[in-house]
């Protein structure tokens, strides 16, 4: 879904090469690093990537955000893309605050659905929270020299009287709210739009006033929220804030996001080192370069070789190693690498894993729900799209009594989970 850019915001796609900046006024920055800051995962830069790339040579430092809302306890390689781009220009020398919106999460942004999201409680989202800081420090660095800030907004917002809200509502009209296209979509199908829903954009917009950006960054789908927060540092500061919108992470075939949690494939930032490898490995063949470019750190120029050169198992063992490196470094990823390999290619099924403990004999629907599945349906599904072996075997029908069954049988359901069988005794 294209964003809506109100009246006076015009995107340019002009080439531009940046020649040098100068960080805090004491030293040269490296050409290729800021040009790749500008550039990779990048969307859109508004009002100009030049505008940008000039402000920051001119004027020294930039104070930059990215906010992210916990409406789930996981961070994911969705949000590498922007938590990247934090540390590229963290890198530069740049001021980098990451903004836990822990009160906006409470209203949530209003979706591209036809219904309004489901309000989180103070106690939910202090509980998503939990682990929010050691996500982020497994990319952004948060101590020593020029370490990236935390802050929450309820620290403002929780303070706002009836009338400071009203007077935040007056900066705006129900005309610029309704440029938002997923608003539109709601009307043209008689959906009904919450008041609370209008308020999102300017609450978001309100944090850059709060902050006092010079620049804020964000996923394409929160451009229209990014640029009400350029139109509210206008009224209140008398100042031009730059929005760099960057990519989503999409699969190219289908246009979905990579990482949904209502249709799978998440790969969390807090996901141990041989989950996040397999994860990355059971991507598709379409889906694991923009995962590269877009949610590791390899090298462009590697990824366009990996693109032409070898086969697509090759290059998705080389992009999983990048990817757990990110977050646990290379001598955590190289293990993974080798488990894998171990487990996948060898056929090595010595190793530890996960009991299922199972009554004998057993039925393998009964057996994959004993795994952790949800419900009977999705064991029958899984087991019918060919998805569950046992001991290398492929099982295909749900409705079988396993009778040959022991203790020590390995189970794989799906394409990296892995448990071994344990005999429940009568």
């Amino acid at each position: 879904m294209k964003p809506a850019t109100p009246a006076g915001f015009v995107i340019f796609e002009e080439s531009f090469t940046i020649k040098s900046m100068k960080t805090r006024g004491e030293k040269k920055t490296d050409k290729e690093a800021l040009e790749e800051a500008l550039t990779r995962g990048v969307s859109t830069i508004l009002p100009s990537k030049e505008k940008l790339a000039e402000r920051m040579f001119r004027g020294g430092r930039l104070r930059l955000y990215l906010g992210i809302d916990p409406t789930g306890p996981h961070l994911h390689f969705g949000h590498a893309t922007n938590l990247l781009t934090l540390k590229r220009l963290q890198e530069l020398g740049h001021e980098v605050i990451l903004l836990v919106g822990d009160f906006t999460a409470r209203i949530g942004d209003p979706t591209d659905k036809l219904a309004a999201r489901t309000a989180l409680s103070a106690a939910e989202v202090r509980a998503n929270m939990k682990g929010f800081k050691k996500q982020i420090a497994s990319i952004l660095r948060l101590s020593g020299k020029n370490a990236a800030k935390i802050a929450y907004n309820s620290k403002w917002f929780e303070k706002m009287r009836l009338e400071d809200v009203m007077a935040l509502l007056s900066k705006t009209t129900v005309q610029q709210m309704m440029e938002r296209d997923m608003f539109q979509d709601r009307v043209r199908q008689d959906k009904p739009i919450g008041v609370h829903e209008f308020l999102y954009p300017l609450m978001q917009g309100y944090d850059s006033v709060m902050l006092d950006v010079d620049l804020e960054v964000g996923g394409n789908d929160q451009t229209f929220n990014m640029l009400m927060g350029r139109h509210l540092q206008r009224i209140y500061h008398s100042k031009e804030k730059f929005v760099l919108a960057t990519t989503l992470l999409l699969n190219p075939k289908t246009g979905k996001k990579l990482m949904n949690k209502s249709e799978g494939g998440m790969i969390n930032l807090d996901d141990a080192p041989e989950d996040i490898f397999g994860k990355v490995m059971a991507l598709d063949d379409a889906s694991m370069f923009v995962f590269a470019e877009l949610s590791t750190e390899m090298p462009l120029s590697r990824i366009e070789e990996l693109r032409r050169g070898i086969h697509p198992r090759d290059a998705k063992l080389e992009i999983a190693s990048a990817a757990t490196a990110l977050v646990y470094g290379e001598k955590k990823s190289r293990e993974a690498k080798e488990k894998f390999l171990a487990v996948f290619s060898k056929k090595d099924l010595s190793g530890e894993f996960p009991e299922i403990k199972t009554p004998f004999p057993a039925s393998l629907s009964g057996l994959v729900m004993n795994s952790g599945v949800k419900s009977k349906s999705e064991a029958w599904r899984l087991i019918m799209q060919g998805a569950v072996s046992i001991n290398d075997e492929a099982k295909k029908d749900p409705r079988e009594m396993l009778t040959r069954i022991k203790t020590g049988d390995v189970v794989k359901i799906g394409k990296h989970k892995f448990f071994r069988i344990s005999i429940k005794q009568p």
